[in-house]
């Protein structure tokens, strides 16, 4: 089964049900679920998407739609040599290269985002919400 990395801006696309992008989001997690890949997540995703959605509704909702969100991913981790790495690297946006480096130590395969020029350095091919989709489908 494919392990796939969610940036954060896909989390808060399903989570934060946003119109342009919720439906391809959604499309994403119930393939998930029927264990067509694998979904990982950086603790950086869960702490800026909890941050991000206290925004727009209350905070125990928040915390609520992140639980449960935690029961159909896997939750990659950050340490301090994926820091230094990040810091060293030729990334130009250090929270992608944080990412980048937690989506390599996990074993990801593809990194899904919707800001794939963050991820121009990136070894692990990148893809759009969309692409992803589509790739899937044939």
């Amino acid at each position: 089964m494919k392990t796939v990395f969610f940036d954060t801006n896909v989390m808060l696309d399903f989570l934060g049900e946003r119109k342009l992008f919720y439906e391809t989001a959604s499309k994403l997690i119930t393939l998930s679920e029927r264990g067509s890949f694998r979904i990982v997540v950086s603790p950086v995703s869960f702490v800026n998407t909890n941050y991000i959605l206290s925004k727009y509704e209350n905070s125990k909702a928040a915390l609520e739609k992140i639980g449960k969100f935690k029961v159909i991913c896997q939750v990659s981790r950050i340490d301090s040599m994926m820091i230094e790495k990040s810091l060293q690297s030729s990334f130009t946006d250090f929270e992608d290269a944080v990412q980048y480096f937690s989506a390599l130590d996990f074993g990801c395969e593809i990194i899904i985002t919707r800001d794939s020029k963050g991820f121009k350095k990136s070894t692990i091919p990148v893809m759009s919400p969309d692409e992803f989709l589509n790739s899937l489908q044939y």
